[in-house]
């Protein structure tokens, strides 16, 4: 049991893939290069899928159109007419997140695992939604809202500055160590068909899930904020 103990504990632990040897060693950990690995495929997809632009479509470009057309659609019908400076947040973050939860599917450990990365998400989603509000409603207007419906409510308005980015860090980075966690004592304890098989729900279906969530609920925030 401790050498179990042991060896899941090794795999927690977000390890130092190298160190920049630059003031005094600048350590650039393993979820880094995995995210640097996932921004290079997901920029050379995007140049493959739109390098040669046709009127009729063949299938690289049909569903690079269906999915920014599927961002574009959902933008608008969650933010209404303000909805186009935001669509391209909303489709890079859901990009990126879903690469970095299925990435587990090939043996990588899933960036998103890491607590760093998953705030980073959370901080860049706080600064669109209160960002948006102050943008279209004036610095007066930001303030405002922060006393609505109410202003016996305003300590409540600004704990939510902290609250909501740390509600979405902390649900993204939960579900994902949560499944990590119990796919390598999976693998440690069972054969290899049985992690195979269970791989599908817990890196395929749940990483979907907690993209769809974290994409959701930032355009719900940031709808909030525009109203």
């Amino acid at each position: 049991m401790d050498a179990l103990r042991d060896e899941l504990l090794g795999k927690l632990d977000n390890k130092i893939a190298f160190t920049i040897p630059v003031f005094g060693g600048i350590p650039v950990p393993e979820s880094v290069v995995v995210t640097w690995g996932i921004m290079l495929f997901l920029v050379l997809l995007s140049i493959i899928c739109t390098r040669r632009l046709k009127k009729v479509p063949g299938k690289a470009q049909l569903v690079a159109e269906m999915f920014v057309g599927f961002i574009n659609k959902f933008t608008k019908n969650t933010l209404g007419e303000h909805w186009k400076p935001f669509a391209a947040y909303f489709g890079t973050i859901g990009l990126y997140i879903g690469c970095a939860n299925l990435i587990g599917m090939f043996g990588i450990t899933p960036p998103t695992k890491d607590l760093n990365v998953t705030a980073a998400l959370a901080i860049m989603s706080a600064a669109l939604i209160y960002g948006a509000s102050f943008r279209y409603h004036g610095f007066k207007g930001g303030l405002h809202k922060f006393v609505e419906p109410m202003p016996l409510l305003a300590p409540i308005n600004v704990m939510e500055v902290v609250i909501r980015p740390l509600s979405l860090c902390m649900r993204l980075f939960g579900n994902v160590l949560g499944s990590f966690i119990i796919m390598e004592l999976i693998k440690l304890a069972m054969p290899a068909i049985v992690p195979m098989a269970l791989s599908m729900y817990f890196d395929v279906f749940d990483g979907i899930i907690q993209t769809i969530v974290f994409v959701f609920l930032t355009a719900l925030f940031t709808q909030e904020a525009l109203e």
